[in-house]
């Protein structure tokens, strides 16, 4: 059975508080986990949410910032103590790259996996695409180049009608095909249209992370109608200036995007340590977007699942 979560690992902004972490989320599809930042404490939140690193293959960094990278090292040693095999992709800029490899040359000297790093340029690109799954990158502004990542289902096999499948007697290895759209013929020439045998897929979700960024035009054509967004809010309107000077966003701007979008489901984050509360986040994205929620540690979002589906707050 599919499933397509999300988890919040870290959801502060650069300086450290008592009350968040910063920067990092799991993607799990289908059993597969994709981190997305890899701020401090990842591999602390990883075992207390009962993600396993065995099941961690691809690792996606947006931007060279301390609060979404300096986990990176602490990561990859403690696989390395657990005997980690296989192989880890960190999509990452060229620089990080450079960084990080020379970092792990040295710190982490008897790694059982191998490390790939896969160069990520600025821009819209496809970065990882498999069977079911698809990523690509989306152009954010920061002070240092950026991207968020957009995560996109392919689309989904149609399901079998039981009860018609059995009348028409359609064979268990005509199956997939038929799920695929093929038409059923019969021995003697008749054509069973696709429409009677099968029922319309499960619809494919997309899920797109943009994180430090402040508003840019290039952002919403590439997340247009996705189901779920994380938008960075690391203010509200009494900081707008220190927002715009650092290259952040307001919660009220992260709104004003998903509702321009079309985006179905807002979660914002990346908190200034200066909000002890963060509802004030929260009730300036929902006088502009009421389906905006907070982002927490610990907290899990079955992405198949709209928001009024599922207890979020």
């Amino acid at each position: 059975m599919s499933n397509f979560n999300l988890h919040i690992l870290g959801c502060g902004s650069a300086k450290p508080t008592l009350r968040h972490n910063p920067t990092c989320q799991v993607v799990e599809h289908n059993g597969n986990l994709y981190m997305v930042d890899c701020g401090e404490g990842a591999q602390t939140m990883m075992a207390r949410m009962h993600l396993r690193m065995s099941r961690l293959q691809h690792i996606f960094i947006s931007h060279l910032h301390g609060d979404h990278c300096f986990g990176l090292p602490g990561l990859v040693s403690t696989m390395a103590l657990h005997g980690k095999g296989g192989s880890i992709t960190i999509h990452i800029f060229k620089d990080g790259a450079e960084l990080f490899g020379n970092m792990f040359r040295y710190f982490v000297r008897d790694i059982p996996m191998q490390i790939n790093f896969d160069i990520i340029e600025y821009g819209n690109h496809v970065i990882y695409e498999d069977s079911v799954l698809k990523i690509s990158t989306i152009p954010l502004k920061h002070r240092v180049p950026a991207v968020g990542f957009l995560f996109e289902e392919k689309p989904k096999l149609r399901h079998i009608n039981g009860e018609m499948a059995k009348f028409h007697q359609v064979p268990l290895y005509m199956m997939n095909s038929i799920r695929e759209g093929a038409d059923f013929v019969k021995p003697d020439g008749t054509v069973v249209a696709n429409s009677i045998l099968t029922t319309a897929p499960t619809p494919s979700v997309r899920y797109a992370y943009c994180s430090d960024t402040m508003p840019a035009s290039k952002i919403a054509p590439v997340v247009e109608g996705v189901d779920w967004m994380y938008h960075e809010a690391t203010y509200a309107n009494d900081n707008i200036r220190a927002a715009r000077e650092r290259f952040h966003s307001t919660a009220e701007q992260a709104a004003t995007l998903a509702r321009d979008a079309n985006v179905g489901n807002l979660i914002i984050g990346h908190y200034s340590s200066r909000y002890d509360d963060e509802t004030v986040l929260l009730s300036e994205a929902r006088s502009v977007y009421p389906r905006t929620i907070l982002a927490d540690e610990g907290m899990h979002i079955d992405l198949l699942k709209g928001f009024d589906a599922q207890n979020l707050r």
